[in-house]
């Protein structure tokens, strides 16, 4: 008898072993990606001449946001047909040199994870916001998976720690910043209410000499993210001063991110869907 016991316990200790690695793998792959190709066929587009042309990019290598990027596309080709935009939608990175890029107003970035590009179309994409381009990013795309300096100098102004897990989802006041642009804070109400999955960062933006658009106040929210043996110390939050939307002068160009946008609720939120498109058109100007 003692000897059965002794063989399952060791057979539940081995399988918690297991089980352990196999939560550490992935995590790690969470946030340094999973393994990538890289497109370089570059596509055909006809661009028209009488419309601004812009490229919405959901490839993933890292964690996908199914839900969400799913949701987007239909809501952003609406809102391309509503303002008289060229939409090309792809998950293919082959799109990303300069000769193409030059042709798009403004590049998204929607809730795309990972190393999703190879170094030279990352250098690509860099020159073309310097140049006068624009980028947007949402949610995912400030989630620390895409190993590239200048993205998080640039697009970000922060290094993703964390979200919240219980509860994941959370609702809160979005508020407006005092120094926010009022040309892509236009026709929201002030404050809005908004259920997402509340991204933490180690560092404030604002910080970095990034325009905040709006916050949410942190004290309002549980940011506990805490996962027990492979991440215990992510018990802590942004502080009442917790940015959720914020834009930058890059070069000629601008950046636009924001961290709501998780799954596909958001795109029911006529707020949020009105932030991005005032964010598109601000990139315009």
């Amino acid at each position: 008898m003692r000897k059965l016991i002794k063989i399952l316990l060791w057979s539940v200790l081995g399988l918690i072993v297991l089980l352990g690695g196999a939560m550490a793998v992935f995590v790690y792959k969470v946030k340094h990606g999973f393994p990538v190709s890289y497109e370089t066929e570059t596509p055909k587009i006809d661009f028209p001449n009488d419309r601004p042309a812009i490229l919405l990019f959901s490839k993933t290598t890292g964690f996908r946001h199914s839900g969400s990027i799913d949701a987007s596309k239909p809501i952003i080709a609406d809102l391309a047909k509503k303002n008289g935009w060229f939409l090309y939608e792809t998950e293919e990175g082959g799109v990303f040199n300069a000769e193409q890029l030059s042709k798009f107003k403004t590049v998204i970035f929607n809730n795309s994870t990972g190393r999703v590009l190879n170094d030279e179309q990352q250098k690509a994409l860099e020159q073309y916001v310097e140049n006068g381009g624009n980028l947007i990013g949402i949610h995912g795309a400030g989630d620390n998976s895409h190993e590239w300096s200048w993205y998080v100098k640039n697009l970000l102004g922060a290094e993703f720690s964390h979200h919240p897990l219980k509860p994941q989802f959370q609702k809160t006041d979005v508020l407006v910043d005092a120094q926010a642009d009022s040309s892509i804070t236009a026709q929201i109400p002030q404050p809005w209410s908004h259920t997402d999955e509340w991204y933490v960062f180690f560092e404030n933006p604002r910080k970095k000499g990034f325009k905040i658009l709006y916050t949410i106040n942190g004290e309002t929210i549980i940011p506990n993210g805490n996962v027990p043996i492979l991440a215990s110390d992510k018990n802590f939050g942004m502080g009442k001063d917790h940015p959720v939307a914020w834009c930058k002068q890059i070069g000629k160009g601008k950046t636009f991110y924001t961290s709501m946008g998780h799954d596909e609720s958001v795109w029911t939120d006529p707020n949020f869907v009105k932030l991005i498109e005032n964010a598109i058109v601000w990139t315009f100007k």
